[in-house]
């Protein structure tokens, strides 16, 4: 049986597990809201609040339809087919601590590419209107998040009686089972892995799907696209793009090979992601900005920018890897530290830590350009309300405590090793801050 993730939990831990499974549901539908209703003022949303309490909630909580049933439906169906049926190249992601190596089929750029040809056709053609999706969108993330909660449910259950790989376990303790998850590798069948789908297909995708779809319910809704709106739809689907381009890397992170897939992470997904990810377009469909040709192509230039630094920091890494630390880093031989460790079987592996180009800066420098181009895709909303910055702020704290808890395994991991790559790499972060 493979470890739990959180075998011996605070009370602490427990608290802010149950915070999050009762709050954050209801905080989707008030994010929507607020957007779509309350002119995007938090200001407005919480006075209503105020004065209504709890009937308020109940009253502008959007009930599960059949329309938002049938687009849900459609979408999962049409890409849980993509993923299995498509053609694509065998992958291997990397060792488990149980000695478990899972296989990936790596088609996620034709995935990607057929799934906006789809919808870009659809509209074309006049056989779908995107803009449904928006219309009815407070429904959709209702019926999402009923819908997401049975399907944790479900993954709970398949953990405990009909766990795919020897990567599974239990900590005796149910919130935290379907908190964190039951199992690391979940799959129905052989081939079709549930986190490469909600986590890539159904959550990434969605997030190119809703910004195109928000330029063209604006569009219909002002008879014009505003420039903010095209800066922030650019920069998110080359970032998205680039997700695609480097899935294969994406297997190997902390999402995939070490958090287990439970509330946390396919709820976050299916119904976290496409709400707030895409929560800066969804403000600007009814608040569009004119940036002007000259800060437009500036924020445009330099959100692009930040995307290719953190496309090229995970590059680095993973073309370092593939050439067992051969490949040049920066015109250089790379600098790195050979390090072993003993996995739960007992066997001895070895890894390879490169300390050189953009991974001596700090030892997940890659952090900063993701978090700098969230910021550009939130800007160009500029500073009329808050809420278009509430993805960036979460994503700056959601990636410093994963920093956190990556340098706390890779310590548990590796022991000494990792000791001796903290001294040569001293920074977390932030070259020279943190």
């Amino acid at each position: 049986m493979g470890e739990s993730q959180l075998a011996h939990p605070p009370l602490f831990t427990y608290v802010s597990m149950l915070t999050l499974l009762t709050v954050v549901p209801p905080f989707i539908i008030l994010m929507w809201y607020t957007n779509v209703h309350a002119d995007g003022s938090i200001l407005k949303t919480f006075n209503y609040l105020k004065e209504n309490g709890l009937q308020g909630l109940i009253d502008i909580w959007p009930r599960p339809t059949a329309v938002a049933g049938k687009i849900i439906i459609f979408y999962g169906l049409f890409e849980a087919a993509l993923q299995i049926l498509l053609p694509g190249e065998r992958v291997e992601g990397p060792i488990s601590p149980t000695g478990h190596r899972p296989v990936y089929k790596a088609n996620g750029v034709a995935a990607y590419t057929v799934t906006l040809i789809t919808y870009l056709s659809l509209w074309w053609f006049g056989i779908f209107n995107p803009t449904i999706v928006y219309d009815h969108l407070g429904e959709i993330l209702s019926t999402l998040n009923i819908g997401s909660l049975i399907f944790c449910l479900l993954l709970y259950i398949k953990g405990h009686v009909a766990p795919s790989s020897t990567d599974h376990g239990s900590s005796g303790n149910v919130i935290v089972d379907f908190y964190w998850g039951m199992e690391l590798y979940p799959r129905i069948g052989k081939h079709f892995d549930i986190k490469v789908f909600t986590n890539c297909r159904f959550g990434m995708i969605s997030w190119a799907l809703l910004p195109i779809t928000y330029c063209i319910k604006q569009y219909e809704e002002y008879g014009s696209l505003s420039d903010s709106m095209l800066v922030h739809t650019i920069i998110t689907l080359v970032y998205v793009t680039k997700f695609f381009w480097w899935e294969a890397g994406y297997w190997n992170t902390m999402d995939i090979a070490h958090d287990r897939a439970g509330f946390y992470i396919c709820w976050g997904c299916l119904v976290f992601l496409p709400c707030i990810y895409t929560s800066p377009g969804m403000y600007l469909v009814k608040h569009p900005v004119n940036l002007g040709p000259q800060l437009a192509l500036s924020i445009l230039a330099a959100g692009i920018l930040c995307v290719y630094i953190n496309y090229d920091c995970d590059r680095q890494r993973q073309e370092f890897r593939r050439t067992n630390g051969k490949a040049l880093v920066w015109g250089k031989a790379p600098s790195k530290i050979v390090a072993s460790y003993t996995t739960t079987t007992g066997e001895t592996k070895t890894s390879i830590l490169l300390t050189s180009g953009w991974w001596g800066l700090a030892r997940h420098f890659h952090y900063v350009p993701e978090i700098l181009a969230s910021f550009f895709w939130c800007v160009p909303a500029l500073f009329n309300h808050f809420i278009p910055y509430f993805y960036v702020i979460y994503l700056t704290v959601l990636l410093l405590d994963r920093a956190k808890r990556d340098d706390e395994r890779c310590k548990a991991k590796y022991g000494k090793y990792w000791k001796k790559y903290c001294e040569k790499v001293p920074y977390r972060v932030i070259p020279g801050i943190y």
